[in-house]
């Protein structure tokens, strides 16, 4: 149990959003119990709003859930296994799967609620 709960709220338990890549995406979202995987590009208005509120969420959920940001022009094959067809994406990893997404633009009080119900 004790292991558990240091996998869950360990000192690496970060605060601010990873960056995940092609190479790490699996790894990431096996090592935290609840991930929230952004899934963007440079070039994205809709994705440069968003990330501004899912760095506003990794420090309000910090030792919950962590945040990661994949940018989709430099990591092709991640978007393509999940169909990720528009972005911004989340995708919303609980214990190494991916269990739900949300796509397009939201606000931070509807993200926040979303989210809260993969807490336990």
């Amino acid at each position: 149990m004790e292991e558990i709960m240091a996998k869950k709220k360990g000192p690496d338990f970060p605060s601010s959003p990873i960056k995940v890549t092609d190479g790490n995406f699996r790894d990431v979202i096996e090592k935290y119990p609840l991930v929230v995987v952004d899934c963007w590009a440079e070039w994205c208005l809709h994705c440069k709003v968003i990330g501004r509120i899912i760095e506003e969420l990794a420090e309000d959920f910090s030792g919950e859930i962590v945040f990661g940001k994949l940018n989709i022009d430099q990591n092709p094959k991640t978007p393509g296994k999940f169909q990720v067809s528009g972005i911004p994406t989340l995708l919303i990893a609980k214990d190494g799967g991916i269990v739900d997404r949300i796509v397009g633009s939201a606000k931070k009080p509807q993200l926040e609620q979303k989210l809260r119900k993969y807490l336990d």
